[in-house]
């Protein structure tokens, strides 16, 4: 085979083999069975932000809540609890939100704006839970209110903390107040990161303190 005659067996077949991609991909995207794919998530789309937004999660003061009224953009806002407890909307003025759920406050709010708007929808997310916090006290490079991760453990917020050359690690404690009484859970560090006495890597409490002799 001379020369011209390789060069066009080689384009021929490059060009098939573009052709067969594009087909290819054609067909892929023409497939009724093809599923779409999902838009990308814009608001409260985090870890935290779904274990907030569980049955269970009570919003409190400090909160940031994304409050959503389909159709409705002016109705739509991120605003955050104030002190009192209450949220600021339009036409609503202040409704009360903390002490409820997300849940309990779109149906709250989805009566409400029944006398302004036709058939309502409303979705409630909080994007930001800072009413739930814990302490840290002590020998740590880093004292004061950290916010509460879902599930977060002692072992979890003392890695935000760091300790000063000074921390007694093996006699760390929780202060828990409960139903008025407060007690004293032991956390020995030192024996916890060798696999020893997990059970004392308790799920941190809103309002605990971590102290760190």
């Amino acid at each position: 085979m001379n020369t011209s005659n390789r060069f066009w067996l080689a384009w021929l077949m490059a060009a098939g083999m573009a052709s067969g991609a594009a087909f290819a991909q054609d067909a892929k995207a023409q497939d009724p069975k093809a599923k779409p794919a999902a838009p990308p998530c814009t608001t409260g789309c985090g870890p935290t932000a779904l274990a907030s937004n569980s049955a269970d999660y009570v919003i409190g003061s400090e909160d940031t809540l994304h409050v959503s009224v389909w159709k409705e953009p002016d109705l739509t806002a991120t605003l955050p609890v104030r002190p009192d407890g209450k949220i600021s909307l339009p036409l609503l003025n202040d409704v009360q939100a903390a002490g409820l759920t997300p849940m309990q406050l779109a149906a709250d709010l989805t009566t409400r704006l029944k006398k302004y708007v036709a058939d309502p929808q409303v979705t409630v997310v909080v994007t930001q839970m800072n009413s739930q916090k814990v302490f840290l006290l002590g020998e740590v490079l880093h004292t004061g209110a950290v916010p509460l991760s879902p599930n977060m453990t002692v072992l979890q917020v003392l890695s935000t903390a760091g300790f000063s050359q000074f921390a007694n690690t093996k006699g760390i404690y929780v202060l828990r107040t409960e139903n008025g009484k407060q007690d004293k859970l032991p956390f020995n560090y030192k024996a916890v990161v060798k696999g020893e006495h997990m059970e004392q890597n308790i799920l941190l409490k809103p309002g605990d303190t971590v102290v760190v002799p």
